[in-house]
C-alpha cells in the first residue's frame, strides 16, 4: 500500500480504497460484458461452474484476508500494550527514586520528567509524520549517569538503590520493545497479495449473464464496498503509530499529570 495513505484522515483513506476498487468493478463489468461474453460460448449450464468459481475464489480471499486482519489487529493492541507497560515502568523509577535524599532526589525526578515530555512533545509527533526521534537515548543516558553516580551510605539507601537500579533495568526493557514495534507493518508482499487479490475476486464476478446490467452493477458494486472496508480496517490498523488510530500518548500524558506535576 502507497505510504501516503497511512498519513491521510481514515475516512478520507476508506474513501479512495472503496471508490478505488468500485469504479474498477463498474469499468471491469462494462468492458467485459461489452467486449468479452460476446465472444465466449456461455451455456446457461455454464452458470453453476462460473458460481463454484466464484464462490472459491472469495472463500480462500476471504480466509486469507481475514487473517491478515486478525493478525493486524492483534498486532496492534500488542503494541498498545507495549506503550502502556513503557509508561507504568517509568512510574515504578519515578516512585523509586522518589526516595532518594536530595538533591539527587530532585535530579533524577526532573530526568524522568523531561524524557516523558520528549516522548508526548517530540518523539509522538514526529512518529505520527513517519519520522524517528532518536534524542530518547540522550535522556536516558543522562539518568542513567545520574543514577549511578549515587552512593548509598545506609541499608535502607543500599536496598532502596538496587531495586532503582532493576527498575531502570525494566524501563529501559520495555522502552526497547516499545522502539522495535514502532516499524511494525505488514510487508509489501502482503499487501500486494490483498490488493491483487481483490481485484482477482471482482473480476471473477464479471463473467455471470445476468439480462440487466443495472442489476449485475449494483450487486458487484456492493461486493466491491464490503472488500473496500475490509481492506480499509487493515489499513487503518497496519502501522500502529500513524494515522487517525494510531496509538496515542495518553498512557504518558496519565502519567505526567496524575504523577510528575503534582
Amino acid at each position: 500500500m502507497p505510504e501516503f495513505f497511512f498519513h491521510l484522515p481514515f475516512v478520507t483513506a476508506a474513501l479512495l480504497v472503496i471508490g478505488s476498487l468500485g469504479c474498477y468493478s463498474l469499468i471491469g463489468l462494462a468492458v467485459t460484458r461489452r467486449w468479452i461474453l460476446p465472444r465466449l460460448a456461455i451455456q446457461p449450464e455454464d452458470s453453476d461452474f462460473t458460481s463454484a468459481l466464484v464462490q472459491a475464489v472469495m472463500v480462500f480471499y476471504g480466509l486469507a484476508v481475514a487473517l491478515v486482519a486478525v493478525s493486524v489487529w492483534e498486532t496492534h493492541a500488542e503494541v498498545s500494550g507495549l506503550v502502556s507497560e513503557e509508561a507504568s515502568r517509568i512510574a515504578g523509577v519515578y516512585r523509586d527514586v522518589s526516595g532518594y535524599p536530595e538533591p539527587i532526589r530532585s535530579e533524577l525526578r526532573g530526568e524522568l520528567l523531561g524524557y516523558t515530555n520528549y516522548l508526548i512533545d517530540e518523539a509522538w509527533p514526529l512518529r505520527s509524520e513517519g519520522k524517528k526521534a532518536t534524542r530518547g537515548v540522550e535522556w536516558m543516558n543522562r539518568f542513567q549517569a545520574s543514577l549511578s553516580s549515587f552512593e548509598p551510605v545506609t541499608e535502607g539507601q543500599k536496598c532502596l538503590h538496587g531495586e532503582a537500579l532493576a527498575a531502570y533495568n525494566r524501563l529501559i526493557e520495555a522502552r526497547r520493545l516499545r522502539l522495535d514495534a514502532m516499524d511494525t507493518k505488514l510487508p509489501s508482499e502482503l499487501w500486494f497479495i490483498v490488493n491483487f487479490g481483490a481485484c482477482i475476486s471482482l473480476a471473477s464476478t464479471f463473467f455471470f449473464k445476468v439480462a440487466d446490467f443495472r442489476l449485475h452493477a449494483i450487486l458487484v458494486l456492493l461486493l466491491s464496498i464490503f472488500v473496500g472496508l475490509v481492506i480499509s480496517m487493515i489499513l487503518a490498523f497496519d502501522q500502529p503509530f500513524l494515522g487517525d488510530l494510531g496509538i496515542s500518548s495518553e498512557p504518558y500524558r496519565v502519567l505526567r499529570d496524575q504523577l510528575m506535576t503534582r
